[in-house]
């Protein structure tokens, strides 16, 4: 992690993930929403894998060394700041896999100049 990524706040870094790439994104798909939609899925797909097969070590580890008895992971009550701070990875979570339609949200929130706008300035030279 870069030193300056290291002094950002949560919420900074919430929003620096949703950051989008400079120039237009290429659409492959016919119909735009559809392509989001499949990204969304292809997002939580990745993150999903990730946690299972971490998670599935982690518990085969405590259970090997006899830290946990197997399946006492499902009996487990977190405590009000582990609720929080889980709180906080969730909207981490939830700007990764909704990024692509915030980025599509801020390119048509931009102010952009309308076509006739940027032709009438171009016909006064």
């Amino acid at each position: 992690m870069s030193e300056v990524k290291k002094h950002l706040t949560q919420s900074e870094k919430i929003n620096l993930a949703g950051s989008k790439a400079k120039g237009q994104r290429p659409y492959f798909l016919q119909d735009k929403q559809t392509e989001q939609a499949l990204s969304v899925a292809m997002t939580l797909a990745m993150e999903l894998s990730v946690v299972k097969e971490r998670l599935s070590s982690l518990e085969c580890m405590l259970v090997d060394k006899g830290v946990i008895e197997k399946g006492e992971l499902d009996q487990y009550q977190p405590s009000k700041e582990e609720v929080a701070k889980r709180s906080l990875e969730t909207q981490a979570y939830l700007a990764r896999v909704l990024r692509i339609m915030q980025q599509d949200k801020e390119e048509l929130e931009r102010d952009d100049p309308d076509m006739q706008t940027v032709q009438d300035e171009l016909t006064k030279w």
